[in-house]
């Protein structure tokens, strides 16, 4: 049961990694579910590109793919961030890249936890969860 860091043709970003994990374990462990292992790979545009090419048939980029592993309640998964991704969305919505970053995670996480966001209704819940979480962590 643990959370790895990662990364593939990237550096891997400044990030506080056992004040994350503690987060991440407290966000399973408050959404009713126990920690499986989650690793998160940090990559380049091009390389998630071909990660949802490959994988999911998808020919565009994104900031995140999440591949799922869960088994009842025990929560697993891989979860790929695009850094190009996470730079450029920082940039489009006033928000600095380590912010973009934690809720890029959390957002995973969320996925993780069953949370889905293609509909306006269920995109707002996962928004609402992600602002709640977040807030978690920065009042830490």
């Amino acid at each position: 049961m643990s959370i790895h860091y990662c990364s593939e043709d990237v550096s891997s970003p400044k990030i506080a990694k056992r004040k994350i994990t503690n987060w991440i374990k407290e966000t399973i462990l408050s959404e009713g579910k126990i920690l499986g292992d989650i690793s998160f790979i940090f990559c380049s545009d091009n390389y998630l590109l071909e990660v949802n090419r490959k994988f999911l048939n998808h020919d565009y980029f994104t900031d995140i793919i999440t591949f799922d592993y869960v088994e009842n309640d025990i929560i697993s998964g891989d979860i790929f961030i695009s850094c190009d991704r996470i730079a450029e969305n920082a940039l489009e919505f006033k928000a600095g890249f380590d912010n973009e970053l934690l809720r890029i995670i959390i957002h995973g996480v969320l996925h993780l936890l069953g949370y889905k966001d293609k509909i306006r209704k269920d995109k707002k819940l996962m928004t609402q969860k992600e602002d709640f979480y977040l807030n978690v962590l920065l009042n830490s």
